[in-house]
């Protein structure tokens, strides 16, 4: 049976004592830059976090965009109107052109009436 008190001593070489201390010491600064990098990653991912809700919140840029959107509107209503008036217009240059065309025919039958009414005022002269 062993017997471990306070009082029991423990014999190692030097050079083993120094390894172990400088293996020791070693695991303790990787720990240590392990964690230092943990903590600098996420205090980047809450930044860049915090900075992206900022910029989706940014009101100026967002009335900016709303007032945009109503001119393109107004813009877009008002050329409506004009497309509108302009198919008016078409309908009504349609209607006086077949009007203009019945004109042209009606001056063409009166031309007509008056060249048989002279042949016939000829005819019967001669």
């Amino acid at each position: 049976m062993v017997d471990i008190s306070d009082k029991t001593s423990v014999s190692m070489p030097i050079k083993n004592m120094i390894g172990i201390i400088i293996l020791v010491a070693s695991f303790v600064t990787a720990f240590a830059q392990i964690t230092s990098r943990l903590t600098s990653l996420e205090t980047k991912d809450e930044l860049m976090s915090a900075d992206l809700l900022k910029k989706a919140e940014q009101t100026p840029k967002n009335l900016e965009i709303y007032m945009l959107i109503e001119m393109n509107n107004s813009s877009i209503l008002k050329l409506q109107s004009s497309i509108e008036s302009m198919m008016n217009n078409r309908l009504n240059i349609d209607f006086l052109k077949d009007q203009v065309t019945k004109l042209q025919k009606d001056v063409e039958h009166l031309k007509d009436m008056v060249r048989n009414n002279r042949n016939n005022g000829n005819n019967g002269n001669n």
